[in-house]
């Protein structure tokens, strides 16, 4: 530790003097240039003689320049503004404490029992980093430890961890530990006299956030985000707005000019819209779209929200850049706006980083070699310690159940696996080896019945003189190993295709899957049953149709296949109860295509985020790809269908529901014929009342006209031409002819 500090000073000490000399090379800058400046006005400077010149030059006339500040100089720069990233990167005094922990509240042992208890002190915080030195006091009258020790961290993350895990933990049943860093007890000496206990913020009440909920006649709500033109480096650029789906025409129910910078997005029940801002996000919801909370988080590039909407995720990327302490990933609860976890760095993992359970008791996230699971509300680490697992390539939670699915590469001769965990238990429910492994992707089934995993598996490795450069295989096929979780040992069944994979989904209410695959001039997509018992059987193939994604309805059967981002990509709606083609159009360009959360009608649309600058827009369609209407959007970003939350009635109700639909559909009729009546009626009172307003325009103006009479008499001798052609004896015709139309035809002989 006195290496260290004596390091830091004699860095500091270093870091001072490279400022002054700085200083002095600025000083003599700044007289050159005053000479300059005089010498360039014809002052009595240049009618010096040369060696007169050289003299002042060289100062004393040794040869050597001055580098020395005059006695009254006084800088007006402070060292901040001059060497700012300098001085924030200079060694501290207190660098290597940071590192270290202080833990209360051990048992008094004597030297009998010194090494068992420092071996469990070993085995408890040894789990959050490599730890580099302990220190026991000890009374030397009584032979005997202090109830209070120290343990040294190689970094001081690991001490963090340590911290934020372990205090208030139960050593026994008589010791419960009070840990704390070292560095907290300078910070809590130096707390300001004049510090006053905040005061409680009165609620504010953000109205029924579940309002949409109640709409009569179930019309969904969808979002609309307009690109605009930035006007500075954190200005809204991006206007918001919200729409009722309402029929024969939508309802605009919000439009916000600049109301975010990116994009926007709805929480995953639909009860919050989050916006983006240069200092942090902002959450709004209500019948009125009113502020519910605000998270400060600057430049937040990502966010998430936890399944249950109980905690946001934020993550700002350029943090871990710009500042000393970075909070790079930040969690945080909704309705307090209370910060409850923050990670300084993330390991580097597709987004999103943190992962929540279905039931956001859990979340997860992964690091070298390490799973790491977190239970809330505590947000510690579940169990006191991270999986180790070498290799973990990805993972991803049940939707249903906590359980965790996670992938390891293979190691040279040990072969890559698949493993299924149960939490808070950790115990391995099934476990999968797989040989000749390049990836693997895991999809659940909406339900988690199933879990498919994609794999891509290789006949030979392609090695390379540089071993820097990424792994190259030949020989790809692929396998599709589909886990059974509702049965007793959850058996796996395997599909194998030959050809490319270009996308894959699961029908979300039902067991069937889609593949399609392929070369790009000879694609197929490939529909897939899954029973109970049974290994996956092929139901339907439609060979080479050029598709290159699907999107199933919410609520199952019926699949979208389309070609996106290219010019004239067609797009099949298909009934899988039958595999029958409902419809197919070929629009000039489809970028997106969102069903609605019911699955009665879909979004088609063309955004400019994919540079497309014309012709942007979107169209509604209902399930079977009829256009019910178009919508031309200048600068359309994106669309998004607000969501609901899981339906309240049992399987058995919406069961009874379906087989009387029947008896429900004439009230439905009848309610659709009423609205467009009431439509139509409403576009005949529309134009009633424009022809009203034309007829008093036109009488006003009559009248205007009668009043100027007199005016118009004077200017024209009393002559009063307004009779003028009322008495038709006075009127002359005149007849023109005039030729219209010419026809030539020739006469037969």
């Amino acid at each position: 530790m006195h290496g260290r500090l004596s390091l830091s000073i004699c860095s500091r000490d270093l870091v001072c003097c490279s400022i002054r000399i700085f200083k002095n090379l600025k000083f003599k800058l700044l007289l050159n240039f005053e000479s300059a400046d005089q010498c360039l006005s014809g002052g009595v400077v240049m009618a010096k003689k040369k060696d007169s010149v050289d003299h002042d030059r060289n100062g004393n006339g040794d040869g050597e320049p001055e580098f020395s500040d005059p006695e009254d100089f006084v800088d007006d720069i402070t060292d901040e503004e001059l060497v700012g990233d300098v001085l924030r990167a200079r060694p501290k005094e207190t660098d290597g404490i940071e590192n270290v922990v202080v833990v209360d509240g051990l048992p008094v042992v004597g030297e009998d029992r010194l090494d068992k208890l420092k071996g469990v002190i070993r085995k408890i915080f040894g789990k959050f980093g490599n730890i580099n030195t302990e220190s026991y006091a000890s009374t030397l009258a009584e032979g005997q430890t202090t109830s209070y020790m120290f343990i040294e961290y190689s970094d001081p993350l690991s001490a963090a961890e340590a911290v934020k895990t372990m205090d208030g933990y139960k050593f026994d049943k008589n010791h419960t530990l009070l840990v704390n860093l070292f560095t907290d007890f300078e910070k809590y000496e130096n707390i300001s006299e004049d510090w006053k206990t905040p005061e409680p913020q009165p609620y504010k009440d953000a109205g029924n956030l579940w309002y949409y909920l109640l709409e009569p006649d179930a019309f969904d709500q969808y979002l609309v985000v307009k690109i605009g033109i930035p006007k500075g480096p954190h200005q809204p650029s991006n206007d918001v707005q919200v729409w009722l789906n309402a029929m024969p025409e939508p309802i605009e129910l919000l439009t916000r000019a600049g109301g975010t910078e990116t994009i926007a997005k709805w929480s995953p029940l639909g009860t919050y819209l989050a916006t983006f801002h240069g200092k942090g996000v902002a959450v709004w919801g209500g019948d009125k779209f009113e502020k519910v909370n605000r998270f400060a988080h600057i430049n937040a590039e990502f966010i998430d929200f936890s399944p249950n909407e109980r905690y946001l995720v934020t993550f700002s990327p350029k943090a871990e850049r710009q500042y000393d302490n970075p909070e790079v990933l930040i969690i945080w609860e909704i309705r307090t706006g209370a910060k409850k976890r923050t990670f300084s760095e993330v390991y580097k993992t597709p987004w999103p980083v943190i992962r929540w359970s279905h039931d956001d008791k859990f979340f997860a996230r992964m690091g070298p070699d390490t799973l790491s699971v977190y239970e809330t509300p505590s947000f510690r680490l579940q169990d006191n310690k991270s999986l180790k697992v070498v290799g973990i390539r990805d993972f991803t939670w049940s939707p249903t159940d906590n359980i965790i699915a996670y992938w390891v590469a293979e190691n040279k001769d040990v072969p890559a696996r698949v493993v299924l965990i149960e939490i808070p238990s950790r115990s391995e429910i099934r476990a999968k080896n797989l040989f000749n492994v390049a990836d693997c992707r895991m999809h659940w089934q909406k339900s988690g019945d199933y879990l498919c995993v994609k794999v891509d598996r290789y006949a030979k490795v392609i090695m390379k003189k540089d071993k820097l450069l990424d792994t190259k295989y030949g020989g790809m096929y692929y396998n599709f190993e589909v886990f059974h979780l509702r049965e007793k040992q959850v058996p796996v069944d395997s599909v194998e295709i030959k050809e490319p994979i270009v996308a894959f989904a699961w029908e979300p209410v039902g067991s069937k899957f889609a593949i399609i695959h392929g070369e790009p001039n000879s694609m197929s997509t490939s529909f897939w049953g899954v029973k109970k018992g049974d290994a996956p059987t092929l139901m339907k193939r439609f060979e080479k149709k050029r598709f290159n994604s699907m999107f199933w309805a919410p609520q199952g059967q019926f699949v979208i296949l389309a070609q996106l981002k290219t010019a004239e990509g067609p797009l099949e709606f298909i009934d899988t109860s039958d595999f029958s083609i409902m419809n197919a159009i070929m629009p000039e360009m489809t970028t997106d295509i969102e069903w609605d959360p019911t699955g009665r009608y879909v979004m088609s649309a063309v955004s400019a985020w994919t540079g497309k600058v014309s012709d942007t827009g979107f169209s509604l369609l209902n399930f079977q790809g009829r256009i019910i209407r178009k919508e031309r959007v200048e600068r359309f970003g994106n669309l998004f269908w607000r969501p609901r939350p899981p339906c309240l009635l049992t399987h058995a109700q919406v069961k009874n529901i379906k087989k009387n639909l029947k008896t429900y559909s004439p009230a439905f009729e009848e309610k659709d014929r009423k609205r467009r009546s009431k439509a139509e009626q409403g576009v005949i009172k529309k134009r009633q009342d424009l022809l009203d307003a034309w007829n008093e325009y036109r009488l006003k103006k009559q009248e205007e006209y009668k009043s100027q009479k007199p005016k118009r008499m004077f200017l024209r001798n009393n002559n009063d031409t307004d009779e003028l052609g009322a008495d038709k004896n006075q009127l002359q015709e005149e007849v023109f002819e005039i030729l219209i139309k010419e026809d030539v035809q020739p006469l037969d002989e």
